[in-house]
């Protein structure tokens, strides 16, 4: 069976309008690449009760979960406490986080820096390809920066870990409405049950009216539901494209 995830962006920045999310689309991509089926995505205020109340939720219900922003030194950061509250434990201060941030910053170290060794009490530090900087994980959470070039360094870091079957995905091309080749979808969607048949309407292409996708984690039952779908369709098929390593759908 698949693993899941889900993603908790943190930040009034990005429920203000003040900068648009950049984390949350990336990792729709990432994940996708790498197999793992993101169920569900949630934009939260740096409120601790929102925060507390969000990610415990999501830690039960997906495989992995990870969180977007408000991890650094100032008064808005609160993910770390808000984690630790909803799960009904600490914030402490890790010793090698400690010593790290001790050492990058040397004599120009602020008491506030300090912060950045703040963890859940029980956190486990993951390090990947850096050895230096590790992503705190509590459970199965992994707690991530809000600074998009630090989000995509680190998560690119540890993601081989969350690497598994990669979704398989080909797509057909339709010169028809969706009303008229709806009986023939309803049709392959009934006869190949792990397989998923996707609709997406284009009203800006000549060519064709329709993409269709049809995407599994199995290349030999994609490959026949793909071929019962074209004989179906008929003339209506445009073009066809091999199955391949599963990209956006639309």
């Amino acid at each position: 069976m698949a693993r899941t995830a889900g993603v908790v962006v943190i930040g009034d920045e990005i429920l203000s309008g003040k900068f648009a999310d950049e984390n949350a689309a990336f990792l729709i991509r990432e994940l996708r690449a790498l197999g793992v089926d993101l169920r569900r995505v949630t934009v939260i205020p740096d409120e601790l009760d929102d925060i507390a109340d969000t990610v415990p939720r999501f830690s039960a219900r997906f495989d992995h979960v990870f969180t977007s922003g408000g991890v650094g030194p100032t008064h808005d950061d609160v993910t770390i406490a808000g984690i630790a509250r909803g799960f009904g434990t600490g914030v402490v201060r890790h010793p090698d986080l400690e010593a790290k941030v001790r050492s990058y910053w040397g004599a120009k170290l602020a008491d506030a820096n300090l912060r950045l060794a703040d963890v859940p009490e029980g956190a486990d530090l993951v390090y990947g390809a850096d050895h230096v900087w590790p992503v705190v994980a509590y459970r199965n959470v992994y707690i991530l920066p809000g600074v998009p070039a630090l989000f995509r360094r680190k998560f690119h870091d540890i993601a081989d870990r969350f690497r598994a079957v990669p979704v398989v995905v080909a797509r057909v091309y339709v010169a028809a409405d969706e009303g008229a080749i709806a009986p023939s979808l309803d049709a392959v969607v009934a006869a190949f049950a792990d397989v998923k048949l996707g609709s997406y309407p284009r009203f800006d292409e000549r060519e064709y009216k329709v993409l269709l996708t049809v995407e599994g984690r199995d290349a030999a039952h994609v490959a026949a539901a793909l071929a019962d779908l074209v004989v179906r369709l008929g003339a209506a098929v445009v073009r066809v494209d091999d199955p391949r390593a599963a990209g956006p759908a639309s």
